[in-house]
């Protein structure tokens, strides 16, 4: 067995390479394990809320982003059945200036070599197949499918709603919401950029989003059930336009008169959730630990946020009598601010809402977004006076 990590993490996407890069700033010792191959994409609507613009920013990653030529999303429009558009200006505030939604092999990309910078071993190509343990059944490291192994004092699941880690430990759920969105995108080229553009209408939401490469992600969602039948009544390029037209007939004159880029992708819908977050030896952050509906456009914010919380606990308690409680304050704060997003998220994904009613949904979410900002503006970052728990 491998000795000589203080933490194992499994996932290089959005949580992963974070709280990797956060805890190799602290000075620990941080082995990061990826399944996949560096520099692909996933399926994202890539919007930023102003509390993930606010984190890159305080970890100085930002100007990366920016440099890469990311859109500055400066306006907000919300469309609503029968109303006029209401368009909302980004205010600079909190040391935002701007949102932004980087293409997620942009994204992904800065933040592995954030955590490489950091001292992170990153390892692509490594795919999980067990947990170690020691006698007292404490997770001690992992075990890879080529044979591997690897001893840490914590292991940290940030693979994904699908976990390998959280099945692995038995992470219970802890709460459902009732409600999700099949979602299907688009990347087209030749729209004017423009801020974040939202329709809301006839049981379906649109977006339209400005990223990389003078591309915009245009996506459509709905009920499964709704998504299935009209892709089995026509074909998915029809079932798209349909959908679109149904909900905002002149965002689809606009979307048709641009170029397709790439292939159509899309998400079947699952029921949001929030998983026990911790354990003996184990800790789990981003979608593996609480996921939500994509159409609140809030996952990345909130993987940036909790990598930012689990980094703060692994930090002040880790391999000391300190750690069950700091493990314990991730969760409180973590369930604490998630909730009301999960909530008002699977609201929306639930499509049965008249239509004067989801704007007081929508303000429900911005009020939860609110809080988010006021906590993360008063966090100080993870301390770089740590010794390396594993070199004793």
């Amino acid at each position: 067995m491998r000795s000589g990590y203080d933490v194992v993490v499994v996932g290089a996407r959005i949580a992963g390479a974070s709280t990797a890069m956060l805890l190799g700033r602290a000075g620990l010792r941080v082995l990061v394990l990826e399944r996949g191959r560096p520099g692909t994409d996933t399926v994202s609507t890539h919007a930023l809320m102003r509390a993930g613009v606010l984190q890159l920013s305080r970890w100085g990653l930002l100007d990366a982003v920016v440099a890469a030529g990311t859109p500055a999303i400066r306006t907000s429009t919300f469309r609503y059945a029968g109303q006029p558009p209401l368009r909302i200006p980004i205010r600079p505030s909190a040391g935002v200036e701007a949102l932004s939604a980087p293409r997620r092999r942009l994204l992904d990309g800065i933040l592995v070599d954030a955590a490489a910078d950091a001292g992170a071993a990153v390892r692509f190509g490594a795919n999980v197949s067990g947990l170690l343990r020691d006698g007292s059944g404490r997770v001690r490291g992992v075990a890879t499918v080529d044979g591997r192994r690897y001893s840490a004092d914590l292991v940290v699941g940030a693979d994904g709603v699908h976990s390998r880690i959280a099945s692995l430990a038995a992470a219970p759920v802890i709460a459902t919401r009732v409600g999700a969105s099949a979602v299907r995108y688009r990347y087209v080229e030749g729209l004017d950029p423009d801020g974040y553009e939202w329709s809301y209408g006839s049981g379906a939401a649109v977006g339209v989003i400005p990223t990389n490469d003078g591309c915009h992600c245009v996506f459509v969602a709905t009920t499964p059930e709704r998504m299935r039948s009209t892709r089995a009544s026509l074909n998915a390029e029809s079932a798209f336009d349909a959908i679109l037209r149904a909900v905002d007939p002149a965002q689809a004159d606009r979307v048709a008169g641009a170029r397709l880029v790439g292939r159509e992708t899309g998400w079947r819908g699952r029921t949001g959730f929030l998983r026990q977050s911790w354990g003996a030896g184990w800790a789990l952050v981003g979608d593996a630990g609480s996921f939500k509906d994509p159409i609140t456009s809030h996952g990345i914010s909130d993987a940036l946020r909790d990598s930012e919380l689990l980094a703060h606990a692994i930090v002040d308690g880790l391999g000391s009598a300190g750690e069950q409680a700091a493990l314990e304050s991730y969760q409180r704060t973590r369930d604490r601010l998630t909730l009301p997003l999960l909530t008002a998220g699977a609201d929306v994904a639930r499509y049965d809402w008249a239509d004067e009613e989801i704007p007081g949904i929508l303000r429900r979410l911005s009020a939860a977004m609110v809080d988010e900002v006021s906590m993360l503006e008063h966090l100080a970052l993870p301390g770089s006076e740590v010794r390396s728990i594993s070199a004793g």
